[in-house]
């Protein structure tokens, strides 16, 4: 029997959408001069062989899958059973760890409670735990 979803918290998708607002404004933050050079030469083929405007550039733009992905997410949540998310919370963990272990320091520890959330949702019940 599924729990309503007036009766369960709804939040995994929107604290992804916010983790990705944020890494967005971090992007501009932390590379806005990267960014204007890259402007004021045109955009296009920019990047180049250049590691910090490549850098920038992943940075800027890693923000949008984690956006499309909480949107996903923030839709899943509001149907009445979305276990089929388990699997999904696995693989973001697992992409998380991974990361993690590439780069510490990085900000991929935001979506490690996002991602343990979708595989704690219990099986026929459609609610997180």
């Amino acid at each position: 029997m599924s729990i309503p979803t007036k009766h369960r918290k709804i939040w995994i998708g929107n604290y992804l959408i916010a983790v990705a607002a944020l890494h967005t404004i971090a992007a501009f933050l932390l590379f806005g001069p990267v960014f204007m050079g890259m402007l004021e030469r045109g955009i296009f083929n920019t990047v180049n062989r250049d590691p910090l405007r490549s850098a920038a550039t992943w940075f800027l733009l890693f923000g949008a899958p984690f956006l499309l992905l909480g949107m996903t997410i923030n839709s899943l949540e509001r149907k009445p059973d979305f276990t089929e998310a388990r699997l999904l919370g696995l693989g973001l963990l697992l992409c998380c760890i991974f990361a993690v272990i590439l780069m510490p320091t990085s900000g991929f520890w935001l979506a490690m409670p996002a991602a343990i959330a979708l595989m704690n949702i219990r099986v026929n019940q459609g609610q997180v735990a």
